[in-house]
């Protein structure tokens, strides 16, 4: 079978994940098409909150001024009493910013305007999108992957190196690749719609009825739009009427406020929740991600977030099989990706039945930031820690100064497709330079000075100390750089793909 690639990569879905990954192939000058089998972008806000471990990605991937410009920090939690009285509360906990963790608090915005800023910056680094294309077949050998395309202008067969199935719950790669997607259907069904209506004000989250399964009626304000987001649990196994008559009527049933209008519906969705987990995320050179390879109940804004990182962990990875680097590299994606979403599941499914109490509280848990990969084998010690940060951990963000005097922060060095080095306190040469590796000095005669301390505090690296930071953000190793410090430094930059530039040690 040929080898003449039309691209390296063909992603199936043009939603979160499969933007990203889009995203992050691009600014790698990696190739790629993006096809997404429905004719015109998502309409709807389901996917609507997004978190600080998702805010640190974003801002990475040089949208997130954008994405909080668009949107808005959610509004407190209006909860009425029987007696027409309410009490208001702060939508999960909220944290001031520190030094280490920039990002404290679920930004808001509905699901389709961050897949519309997600597009424009695709087009910026020169990609798009490609709907009304529907992946209808495929098979894969040792070299790459045949599939099949039908769309407008009729069926097309390409021949790539990997395929990524970020087509939904109903993954049509998923299905042809056999893969089993055990989990259970839950006990609730609900309905979500974006509405325009009257007489409820925008500076709350109007929930009716907490905890009544039978009654409970939310109606939100949706940032960055004039809509509200309805969101109420319906009766299993029953046909209903998402039309403006039928919604008012429910508010109305459910609220016994008379005076709540609903004008128009942009989009509604009725649906069952379920909690799977694929059993596999890669057969080959074909892989699954975002809601290909889970799915959960909304409860704790998990979902969209989730999808975004799987794409964030798996782009470079891609990109660096096929600069060369061992073909086990992209074993560490579902090595790494697929714990996180089971215990995302769990945390989602905990919350959904807290919530059926009326007992559900958001906590730090929801917020990602503590997600790692302490046990994968990319994650390497030498010597081993006992304290502070551990490889596999999220790289915290610092205040930093350059030695020209002008501040910065250890996100600007981490931003873009490389990999980054912190070396403590040493100006011997110790490190080749390699192509992908930007090597950073700390100290009073480096290149970047430890501002009031802060990246001593969140990385606890001694004198002769590095910590290597991968592209997604996580710290690959810290090891000390004698001389067998250095050669396992070495041998880590060898096996993921970072070739040596040949060049004097720097």
């Amino acid at each position: 079978m040929t080898n003449d690639f039309a691209a390296d990569v063909l992603i199936c879905g043009a939603g979160a994940a499969g933007l990203t990954l889009a995203i992050d192939l691009a600014r790698r000058g990696v190739s790629f098409r993006l096809v997404e089998k429905m004719a015109r972008p998502f309409p709807g806000s389901r996917g609507k909150g997004i978190q600080p471990r998702t805010q640190e990605i974003f801002e990475d991937c040089g949208i997130l001024d954008r994405i909080v410009a668009a949107g808005g920090i959610y509004p407190p939690m209006r909860s009425y009493r029987d007696d027409g009285g309410f009490v208001e509360t702060d939508f999960g906990e909220r944290h001031e910013p520190t030094p280490a963790e920039p990002y404290q608090i679920p930004l808001m915005i509905p699901q389709f305007l961050t897949e519309r800023i997600m597009r424009e910056r695709l087009a910026e680094l020169g990609g798009r999108a490609e709907f009304g294309c529907e992946l209808i077949a495929f098979e894969q050998d040792a070299h790459g992957v045949t599939a099949r395309l039908a769309g407008a202008k009729g069926e097309e067969t390409v021949r790539v190196r990997y395929l990524v199935g970020a087509d939904g719950g109903r993954s049509f790669v998923r299905h042809t690749l056999d893969i089993d997607f055990p989990g259970k259907t839950l006990d609730v069904c609900a309905v979500v719609a974006d509405v325009e209506l009257t007489g409820l004000d925008r500076n709350a989250w109007h929930r009716f009825n907490d905890g009544d399964m039978q009654h409970m009626m939310m109606m939100c304000p949706l940032a960055g739009t004039d809509f509200f987001q309805i969101q109420a649990p319906i009766p299993p196994d029953r046909e209903i009427d998402l039309s403006p008559e039928n919604l008012q009527r429910m508010i109305r049933e459910r609220t016994a406020c008379d005076d709540i209008r609903v004008h128009s519906v942009a989009w509604a969705s009725a649906y069952a929740m379920n909690a799977r987990l694929a059993e596999r995320y890669r057969v080959g050179r074909v892989f699954l991600a975002g809601d290909a390879a889970h799915i959960h109940p909304p409860t704790g804004g998990q979902g969209l977030n989730t999808s975004v990182q799987d794409a964030y962990n798996l782009g470079w990875k891609i990109a660096a099989a096929i600069g060369g680097a061992d073909d086990l590299l992209l074993d560490t994606y579902e090595a790494e990706r697929r714990p996180v979403a089971e215990d995302m599941l769990g945390l989602s499914t905990r919350l959904l039945q807290a919530g059926k109490r009326g007992e559900m509280r958001r906590g730090r848990e929801v917020r990602q930031l503590d997600i790692g990969y302490p046990e994968s084998p990319l994650s390497v010690e030498r010597p081993e820690r006992h304290r502070g940060l551990r490889a596999g951990e999220r790289a915290p963000d610092a205040p930093i100064q350059g030695a020209a005097g002008q501040p910065s922060r250890l996100f600007q060095l981490f931003k873009g497709p490389h990999w980054t080095l912190l070396v403590c306190d040493r100006r011997e040469p110790v490190v080749t330079p390699r192509a992908g590796l930007h090597i950073h000095h700390i100290g009073q005669k480096g290149d970047v000075i430890d501002w009031d301390s802060h990246v001593r505090d969140a990385y606890g690296l001694a004198p002769n100390d590095c910590a290597l930071i991968r592209p997604d953000g996580y710290v690959g190793a810290i090891l000390t750089l004698n001389a067998e410090g250095s050669a396992q430094l070495a041998s880590y930059l060898d096996r993921i793909g970072l070739p040596s530039c040949g060049e004097d040690a720097t």
